[in-house]
């Protein structure tokens, strides 16, 4: 199995990534986890990802939940790891 864990570590020291299984994250120490999004249904049964928690857009709709998560994660790798801490 190849992963992939991409780790923004900020100068304080911080580190930000898409939470997985991958990595042990408490042997780092102290650890604050937060929601960077959402990915939930639509009244009509169509899936949105909702990324206001880390200053994002809403994408979507989308017709297949799997579609949602891969928009997600593509906005994330691409805007919220690639800025500075």
């Amino acid at each position: 199995m190849n992963c992939t864990l991409h780790l923004v570590v900020g100068v304080d020291g911080s580190i930000r990534c898409i939470y997985g299984e991958v990595l042990d994250f408490a042997a780092l120490g102290s650890m604050t986890i937060t929601r960077a999004s959402h990915v939930e249904p639509t009244s009509g049964g169509r899936w949105l990802a909702d990324l206001a928690p880390v200053g994002g857009p809403v994408l979507g709709p989308f017709d297949r939940r799997g579609q949602a998560l891969d928009a997600e994660q593509d906005w994330l790798d691409a805007h919220w790891l690639s800025v500075s801490v």
